[in-house]
């Protein structure tokens, strides 16, 4: 297994698998296509001897089976927190979380490239209360349905150097005098993006990972309200925090919606009805431990 599509590769989390995946003797010969956008925005992976960037959209399908050609496996990791409004799913959740998948499954038949790893979220359900989570189920259901050799991961929140949850509650601190949050007593149990990396590049070599589905936790659960004091607080402006009432959080998510990159949607309110955390004596597979976040956060926020 030597050639591998990284779907989603120049993100935060894909940029991570990128880098892993040079780094370790075993894979360092791998050679790895990257598809995306705009070449501009993938300069930090340039270097990367395995990496090779292309301008693509993944999203056509004969683009997508001209790129699955002569792959081993596929990494497929695109994933988005706003997606709009609709029944199941709104249009931007339907394109990344459930369309996508199901053209990845069609080429990956169509080049005959069986091997498929897919990161999805923790407690995805056809009938669960946000369109972010039905839309992952769906995604999920595509690719179980295609008969490929798949292995599925389901991480609660990611953290680490560049993620888009702790690192934005500390940059917000700056000026923000105050948090009024929405659910703030949703529950998550965070783990650290080497982690989850760890988990999908172990699988890459591990037979045994074909038709598993791993959750993947952090050894702690966190309140959103500890999570945002923590980050505030490590990252130098601790404030303070406290939960607003339902009928204000609806509102301010509402609002929020008009506001380009703005921290929270209707959707996000509805997907944190569900606790984000794993089963009880959940582990991370292949005997690794997961790391703390307090040993880790402190030292890029």
């Amino acid at each position: 297994m030597k050639n591998i599509l990284i779907i989603g590769g120049t993100g935060f989390l894909g940029s991570a698998i990128t880098r892993e995946i040079a780094r370790r003797p075993a894979t360092a010969d791998f050679s790895l296509t990257l598809p995306t956008r705009r070449r501009d925005r993938s300069r930090h992976l340039a270097l990367l001897p395995t990496a090779n960037i292309v301008e693509a959209n993944v999203h056509d399908p004969a683009t997508l089976e001209r790129l699955m050609r002569g792959q081993d496996a596929v990494i497929s990791l695109v994933g988005v927190l706003k997606g709009g409004e609709g029944e199941p799913y709104g249009h931007g959740f339907a394109r990344a979380h459930a369309e996508l998948p199901a053209k990845i499954a069609a080429a990956a038949k169509a080049t005959n490239v069986r091997r498929v790893l897919h990161v999805s979220a923790l407690k995805v359900a056809a009938d669960a209360p946000s369109g972010y989570l039905r839309s992952k189920a769906a995604g999920e259901a595509a690719l179980q349905a295609a008969g490929l050799d798949l292995t599925i991961f389901r991480p609660s929140v990611i953290f680490g150097q560049g993620d888009s949850f702790l690192t934005l509650f500390a940059k917000m601190a700056k000026v923000a005098p105050f948090f009024p949050l929405a659910c703030a007593d949703a529950r998550f149990q965070p783990v650290w993006v080497d982690d989850v990396v760890a988990a999908v590049v172990d699988s890459l070599e591990r037979p045994e990972s074909i038709g598993q589905t791993y959750d993947l936790c952090g050894p702690k659960v966190y309140a959103l309200r500890e999570l945002v004091s923590f980050a505030t607080a490590a990252g130098g402006h601790k404030r303070f925090v406290f939960g607003i009432p339902d009928a204000i959080a609806w509102l301010q998510a509402w609002a929020m919606e008009f506001i380009p990159n703005g921290p929270m949607t209707r959707d996000n309110i509805r997907s944190m009805r569900i606790d984000s955390v794993c089963d009880a004596g959940c582990g991370l597979p292949f005997g690794r431990v997961a790391t703390p976040l307090e040993a880790v956060a402190p030292t890029y926020l």
